[in-house]
C-alpha cells in the first residue's frame, strides 16, 4: 500500500468526514434544538398567544431526525421539544403551530410514514464509522472490504437522504407556497447527510482504486523476486589479443 499510500489517505479521510456528517445528522432536533433537517420561521403566524404579545423573539419549528421542537414560542422563553423516538407527524405540528394552513391526509400520512425511514441514519452512520475502521488497517483484503461496506453505506445513506427530502419537501412548498408570513427552509442536518452521501460515494472508489492498485504491485514484485539472479544479463564479450 506504499505506493498509494497518499491515495488511500483521502479516502480514509472521507470515511472519517462522512461519519462526522452523519453524526451531525443524527444529533438534529430534538436532541439539539438548532440543528434541523427542516426550519420553519413562525414570522408572527404563531397560534401562541404568548408569541403574538411580544414582537421580539424569532419564534421557529425545527424538524430533526427523531422529532422536533418549537423554539421561543413559550412565555418563559423555553423550547418545546418532542420526545426521541422513530417516526412523528409534523404536518400536524406545523398546523397546530400555524394559522390558516391544512393539509390533505394523504400528505399527512405520506410525511409521517417517510419520518420513519429516518432510522436509516444510525444505521448508514454505522456502517460508514465501521468502513472506516477498516480502512484504518491499509491491507489488500482490509481496503477491498472497507470499499464494500462504504458502497453499502452510500446505498443506505442514499435511501434515507430521497426520503427526507421527499417528506419535508412537501411540507416546504405548501409553506412556501401560502399567503401566510412564515417561510421554510432546508436546516443544516439535510445538507450534512447530502455531503456525507457525497463523501463515502466518492471513498468507496478511492478505497477500491487503492486495494486493487496495491495488489498489482504486490504481483509485479514477487515476479521480480521469483526470478534467479543472473537470468536475463547478457553475457560478457571476451576480447581475444592476438
Amino acid at each position: 500500500m506504499a505506493r498509494t499510500g497518499f491515495f488511500h489517505h483521502i479516502g480514509t479521510f472521507l470515511l472519517f468526514a462522512a461519519t462526522v456528517l452523519l453524526i451531525i445528522t443524527d444529533i438534529s432536533a430534538p436532541v439539539v434544538n438548532s440543528i434541523s433537517m427542516l426550519k420553519i420561521d413562525l414570522n408572527g403566524d404563531s397560534s401562541s398567544s404568548s408569541f403574538n404579545n411580544n414582537n421580539d423573539r424569532n419564534p421557529s419549528i425545527t424538524f430533526g431526525t427523531f422529532g422536533y421542537c418549537v423554539r421561543d414560542t413559550l412565555a418563559s422563553g423555553q423550547d418545546f421539544c418532542s420526545k426521541s423516538e422513530v417516526g412523528y407527524d409534523p404536518v400536524s405540528i406545523v398546523e397546530e403551530n400555524l394559522n390558516g394552513l391544512s393539509f390533505s391526509d394523504a400528505t399527512e400520512d405520506s410525511s409521517k410514514a417517510l419520518t420513519r425511514v429516518m432510522i436509516l441514519h444510525p444505521i448508514a452512520t454505522g456502517l460508514v464509522f465501521i468502513a472506516f475502521l477498516l480502512a484504518l488497517g491499509a491491507g489488500v483484503v482490509g481496503s477491498f472490504l472497507a470499499s464494500l461496506v462504504s458502497l453499502l453505506a452510500f446505498v443506505v445513506t442514499l435511501v434515507a437522504l430521497v426520503c427526507d427530502f421527499v417528506a419535508f419537501a412537501i411540507i416546504k412548498n405548501k409553506i412556501n407556497d401560502a399567503d401566510i408570513s412564515a417561510t421554510a427552509s432546508w436546516g443544516a442536518a439535510s445538507w450534512t447527510i447530502l455531503v456525507s452521501a457525497i463523501c463515502s460515494f466518492l471513498a468507496t472508489f478511492v478505497v477500491f482504486f487503492t486495494c486493487c492498485s496495491a495488489r498489482m504491485h504486490s504481483r509485479r514484485d514477487r515476479r521480480v523476486k521469483d526470478v534467479p539472479e543472473g537470468y536475463g544479463t547478457p553475457a560478457r564479450r571476451r576480447w581475444r589479443w592476438s
